[in-house]
């Protein structure tokens, strides 16, 4: 049997800007715009509310002139109201050709917010749907509240779609506004409809106020759906949107008669774009694309994946661009040390590996924490290898910020006994301290890694505001790897962090 393909909508620059305290420049939504429909393959995007704002206004534009000269205009979506065409002309004048119309989905909101009655209703959407089809606008409807509209008021929903099933209407987008859906419930609803109306098109439209939005969404697939909407990271108003990489993969898996045309390899990459640009941080454990989910941690684990695989599922994390990592703490056995040894290329006996485990278990019982980079300096220390002698030393600097001036850094560099120095100006101390460094390795031909993220906050444990940690991620030839400063001074951490850095390098 041919498999079924479920169209995904991504309304991450739409609902996903509902996200407290997130809004995404006019540059940053047409990055993010390329991106999901060129890296992740998505079907549509929903991109902007008309009538917002003129930085809103010229995000669409920037977008439609874009999506215009790549064949794509037809996959972006406006969400749009009942406002006497005000929101069709901005949407004209934007270069925007499809329209999500806002109307309402349950008799309580028709009541108490519109104060209207289903005939004027029904008429004003009519009255939009003509107007629109007059200006060349695709029109896609959302049933806003549809989900109480279905639990208390079902004759009002059947009347709604049978009026739209006179109208002129692409796609009908079924959101749980609320996220009060249980899977069950989501899918007897959706199958009801989907029987009733065989020849519309169905949106699902989750939320995730009871966590329930990625099981909500395979019922909905399951009912006979034919699009969903995601969001990246979940982004959305109170606990979100339903995520976009935990459906994607779960339809993959779980599902073999049902397909998306979402590029896999793509998620975890665009997560991370979204997390940079909100500064919404994915949580470790956030399924596929969270920092831990693809880390074991106990011992027992690693040396299971060493024998067949025995604590493999099917979330590989070369699906994702990504690899499998072996944590080091104090549920640390010899395996894991074992696999991280393997991947610096260092080999150890057996005695001095249990030397060096339990060194590292003694570290898990302070809080503090151990990562692959420490672990030279671990070995070293433990076994006097001089394995990780320090190479490179940050003697002496002046770090310099005055209002009205823009900060500098002098620095004193030892490489190999030989000594450095350099000055530098920069957005801030670090910054400037970074530019001196630039200097350095630039007489000697040598790249530094590219900063990809940098964390300020109190050491796991600390209730003192007198120590902070500094962790920054680096890039060096396509490898991430992460150092940490601890200093009662920010930049100083910083500093002391980047000094690693110099000596993994």
């Amino acid at each position: 049997m041919k498999a079924r393909t479920i169209e995904i909508m991504d309304t991450t620059l739409r609902d996903g800007e509902q996200t407290s305290g997130v809004s995404f420049p006019a540059s940053e939504k047409l990055t993010l715009a390329k991106q999901l429909l060129e890296e992740l393959e998505v079907d549509r995007i929903e991109i902007a509310s008309a009538r917002v704002s003129d930085g809103e206004f010229q995000a669409v534009k920037n977008i439609t002139e874009w999506a215009a000269s790549h064949n794509r205009l037809h996959q972006i979506e406006i969400l749009t109201f009942l406002d006497q065409g005000v929101s069709l002309k901005w949407m004209q004048a934007a270069g925007a050709k499809v329209q999500n119309l806002l109307t309402k989905g349950s008799l309580n909101h028709l009541k108490y917010q519109l104060k209207q009655s289903p005939k004027e209703h029904f008429e004003a959407i009519a009255k939009n749907l003509e107007d629109a089809d007059k200006l060349g606008i695709t029109s896609n409807i959302y049933l806003e509240d549809w989900s109480n509209g279905m639990r208390k008021d079902p004759d009002y929903v059947f009347s709604f779609l049978d009026f739209l099933s006179t109208q002129k209407v692409k796609r009908i987008l079924l959101p749980d506004t609320l996220g009060i859906l249980f899977p069950s419930e989501a899918k007897r609803y959706l199958t009801q409809i989907v029987e009733r109306y065989p020849n519309q098109h169905f949106d699902f439209h989750g939320h995730n106020d009871y966590d329930l939005s990625v099981a909500n969404a395979m019922a909905a697939v399951e009912s006979g759906v034919h699009g969903l909407h995601l969001t990246v990271n979940g982004m959305g108003e109170r606990a979100g949107n339903t995520p976009l990489a935990s459906v994607v993969a779960a339809i993959n898996d779980f599902m073999p008669d049902i397909k998306t045309r979402v590029n896999e390899s793509a998620l975890y990459k665009v997560s991370r774009l979204v997390a940079t640009f909100t500064g919404f941080r994915i949580p470790a454990n956030k399924p596929i694309v969270g920092a831990n989910v693809f880390t074991q941690t106990a011992g027992i684990h690693a040396d299971g994946d060493s024998k067949k695989n025995l604590y493999y599922n099917d979330l590989l994390p070369e699906r994702f661009g990504r690899k499998r990592k072996y944590a080091l703490g104090k549920t640390s056995g010899k395996s894991n040390i074992q696999k991280n040894l393997e991947e610096l290329g260092i080999s150890l006996s057996k005695e001095e590996i249990q030397k060096v485990t339990q060194r590292i278990i003694e570290l898990g019982d302070k809080k503090e924490r151990v990562t692959i980079e420490d672990l030279p300096y671990i070995i070293s220390d433990v076994l006097n290898t001089g394995l990780n002698t320090q190479k490179v030393v940050v003697e002496s600097y002046v770090l310099t910020h005055a209002k009205g001036l823009q900060p500098t850094t002098t620095l004193s560099l030892r490489i190999d006994n030989a000594s450095y120095e350099a000055h530098a100006s920069g957005d801030g101390q670090f910054d400037a301290f970074l530019n001196a460094l630039h200097q350095v390795y630039t007489q000697k031909k040598i790249v530094l890694p590219k900063l990809v993220d940098y964390a300020v906050h109190i050491p796991p444990g600390s209730s003192s505001d007198a120590l902070c940690e500094t962790t920054i991620t680096w890039l060096h030839k396509d490898k991430e790897f992460t150092t940490r400063g601890l200093d009662s001074d920010q930049t100083v951490s910083a500093i002391k962090a980047t000094e690693k850095m110099l000596n993994i390098l």
